[in-house]
Order: structure tokens, then C-alpha cells, then sequence
């Protein structure tokens, strides 16, 4: 083997210190049991949503190929259980997360995961390509993420989509403040280290941008969880700007936010502000990078993303022209429809339970109901409007439905099966 140049040897430094880091403290916290999350996929209306959040215009199908980069202790057992029909491949550079993965291989039987110790920049020994990646909470911590990512694009199928999750630098701060403060005064990721740390964290001020992170997110008081923000040796974050371009220095193309609503200008606080007529003047990416900024409290990203030369159109959900109406809706299976203590004007509520805004909200009037409950999951949107009772004129009913069914796409509440089944 050619021994590495003077000049990668700082990357391979880094590269073996988050190694030994994921060893000693291997997140997410290995787990024995997966029967609840298998439970919660034994549905086929929640699979069905993710596949077409990936691929709207491509029949469902379950008998694809998933690459799971850096999948951690359990994510790619996770996804052999979530789709027993695909075939599953989990890399990861840590032994420890891999041991665990293959004990949950073991434990559930899961004949279509395969699992290597694999760092991502060497998928490509692999031999083979795919239709999904999955690299989520992993790329902001490697040593060089342009060549991590440039690695899992080569084995991106031409009509693959890839699912990405890097963190966001401005609802972080608090993070980073306290990272600075363990390098000035000398915390290291050890057991001593950590509990002292945990101890410290206890006098934080109530003010600290780290306070509210805190208070809100349970998990981050454990140990491994904490050795993992404050304490990891190769941290970075990305604005949208920077992810946009991140994403085009790979030979990638963005196709969508997984979730919408906290990114656009037409949706909770944002659509109401004196700014918002001026915002939209905007292009969409300048659009998406100032809400970031107004909300300030982002801390990831996480997209679906397509290779830049992808034979179909990487956004194929349109609502200028007719072909929405041959659209079949799926409704979200973590939304909620409310109809008590309504506000004034509205006959229902809809709240996607997976947002963290406490903004994002959408009020149904009387007039939209109809189309609300037309959704089954199998008519069209077309045909919805046809048997719902809407009394108004023709051209209002249609304005009506488009503008519904855009609204509710936009706020995630539903994604569209655009593929025209029968």
C-alpha cells in the first residue's frame, strides 16, 4: 500500500480520531429492541408516503436497493425491517457500530441487510450501485465531506435519490459556544471528562443559546448523546447556501426539503410578515436561505437530493398547468386533524406532528373541507373535486382545489403519488 502524502496526514488524522471517538461512544445508543419501530411500518400507507416523498412520479414499488452510509448501531436494521422486499446495504467505519448492527441482523433475521465496515469515501468497493442512499448525522463529521459525498454520488443510480442530513450552523451556536469552552479549558471525550461536563451543564444560565437545546431535547442530557455534540473531534455545519453548494460540487441537484413548511415563505409566521411580497420576488434558494436566517433556531438539514444528470425532472410536482389533477394525494401518517376549539373561519386544523414550529398550522375553511375528505389515498385529485360538493362556480372550484392541494402539499401534509396509476 503507497504511504499517504504529508498532506492528507492531517485528514487521516482526523479521520482516526473520530474512529476511536464512534468506539468508545458509539450514537445513537445501541438498542435491543426493534419491535415497536417495526410495529409502526407494518403499515403500507407509511411506507407508500415515503416512497413517493422520494420518487412522486415513479410506481410504488418495494424491491429496491438502499445503501445506509455511516448507519450507525441500528439505522440499517432499522431499514431492513422498514422494507423486507428491498435489499439493504449498511456501511460503517466503527466496528463497535457495526457488531451491534450484526447482533440486530441476527436477533430479527433480517436476510436482506448486508453490513461492512466500510469508511464512505471507499463505498465504491462495494462493486455495486444504488437506488436510495440514506447518510444522515454522518458527512458534517468526516474529515473531508466534498470527497464523502462525491464518493456516494458515484454509486447513486442514474434514477436514485439520495436522503442527506447535515447540521445547520445558526440554531447551533449554543453547541459550538460550548465546544470552544471544552478545547480552552481541556475536556476530552473520556468518562471522567463527561461526567464533569454533565455536572457543569447543570449551572448553565438559564440565557445560554444552549439552554433552550437543552430543555428541549431529553436525549441530549446522556452521555453518549453529549460526548457527540460538544465533545466530537470533526464537527461542521452547513446554511442552505452552503448546502447548495455542497450539494452542486458533487454533481448533485436539490430536489426538495423532507419537510417544506419550515423553509417556505408561504407558510405559519413567514407568509405574514410585511416582507413576505418582497421574499417572493425572490429565487427559490435565496427564498429557502432567508427563512433560515428569520427563523435563526434551524439546527439540520435534511433533503432529498438527485444527481444532476437525472432523466426525470428532479421536482416533477407542478401546479401551473392541469397535471395536478391527475395527482393522487397521500395524506402524512403523522398529521392530525382537529376540529375542536377551532379558529374563527376554520371547520378543521391540520398539524403535521413531526414539526417542530409551533407556527405551522393549517387552517381548513368550509369550502375545503370536501376535498380534505375526499383523500383515501387512492382518488385522484381530480376526481376528488368532481364528487365534492363545492358551491361555487367552475372556474372557482378549480382555483379552489388547485390552491388547496398546493397549500397542502407545501405544509406537509400530504405528498403526491404523480406516477397515474389505473
Amino acid at each position: 500500500m503507497n504511504r499517504p502524502s504529508e498532506a492528507l496526514s492531517p485528514l487521516l488524522r482526523v479521520a482516526e480520531e473520530v474512529q476511536d471517538f464512534y468506539e468508545r461512544y458509539p450514537y445513537p445508543r445501541p438498542v435491543e429492541s426493534l419491535e415497536s419501530y417495526a410495529r409502526l411500518w407494518e403499515d403500507p400507507n407509511r411506507r407508500r408516503t415515503d416512497y413517493h416523498l422520494f420518487w412522486p412520479d415513479r410506481p410504488y414499488r418495494e424491491n429496491y436497493s438502499i445503501l445506509i452510509a455511516g448507519c450507525g448501531t441500528s439505522q440499517a436494521a432499522k431499514h431492513a425491517l422498514r422494507w423486507p422486499s428491498a435489499q439493504i446495504t449498511g456501511v460503517d467505519f466503527s466496528a463497535n457500530s457495526v457488531r451491534h448492527t450484526e447482533d440486530l441482523k441476527r436477533k430479527y433475521n433480517l436476510t436482506n441487510l448486508r453490513v461492512h465496515q466500510l469508511a464512505i469515501d471507499q463505498v465504491h468497493e462495494l462493486g455495486t450501485s444504488f437506488d436510495q442512499i440514506v447518510c444522515t448525522g454522518v458527512l458534517h463529521h468526516l474529515p473531508d465531506p466534498d470527497a464523502g459525498l462525491a464518493a456516494l454520488r458515484r454509486v447513486l443510480k442514474p434514477d436514485g435519490a439520495m436522503h442527506l442530513m447535515v447540521y445547520a450552523p445558526y440554531g447551533r451556536t449554543g453547541i459550538y459556544m460550548l465546544q470552544e469552552f471544552c478545547r480552552r479549558v481541556g475536556i476530552r471525550a473520556t468518562d471522567n471528562g463527561i461526567r464533569d461536563l454533565v455536572t457543569a451543564l447543570k449551572s448553565l444560565p438559564p440565557d445560554h443559546p444552549l439552554a433552550s437545546l437543552l430543555s428541549q431535547a431529553p436525549d441530549f442530557r446522556q452521555e453518549a448523546a453529549l460526548a457527540d455534540a460538544l465533545l466530537h473531534p470533526q464537527d461542521r455545519a452547513y446554511s442552505v447556501p452552503q448546502l447548495f453548494t455542497f450539494l452542486e460540487n458533487a454533481g448533485l441537484t436539490f430536489g426538495r426539503w423532507v419537510k417544506q413548511a419550515p423553509y417556505s415563505i408561504a407558510c405559519g409566521v413567514i407568509a405574514k410578515l410585511p416582507q413576505a411580497p418582497r421574499m417572493a420576488q425572490l429565487s427559490q434558494a435565496e427564498q429557502f436561505a432567508a427563512v433560515e436566517l428569520f427563523r435563526g433556531t434551524m439546527v439540520r438539514h435534511s433533503v432529498v437530493a438527485y444527481g444532476n444528470d437525472r432523466p426525470a425532472d428532479v421536482q416533477p410536482i407542478h401546479f401551473s398547468g392541469d397535471a395536478w389533477l391527475r395527482y393522487v394525494p397521500l395524506r402524512m401518517p403523522d398529521t392530525l386533524s382537529i376540529q375542536e376549539r377551532l379558529p374563527a373561519g376554520a371547520a378543521a386544523v391540520l398539524i403535521n406532528q413531526t414539526h417542530t414550529y409551533r407556527d405551522l398550522f393549517l387552517p381548513i375553511s368550509a369550502d375545503e373541507k370536501p376535498l380534505l375528505d375526499g383523500i383515501d389515498d387512492h382518488r385522484t385529485a381530480g376526481y376528488i373535486l368532481e364528487q365534492a360538493q363545492l358551491s361555487m362556480s367552475e372556474p372557482s372550484r378549480l382555483e379552489t382545489a388547485r390552491t388547496f392541494f398546493e397549500r397542502l402539499w407545501w405544509q406537509d401534509q400530504v405528498v403526491f403519488d404523480a406516477s397515474h396509476p389505473e
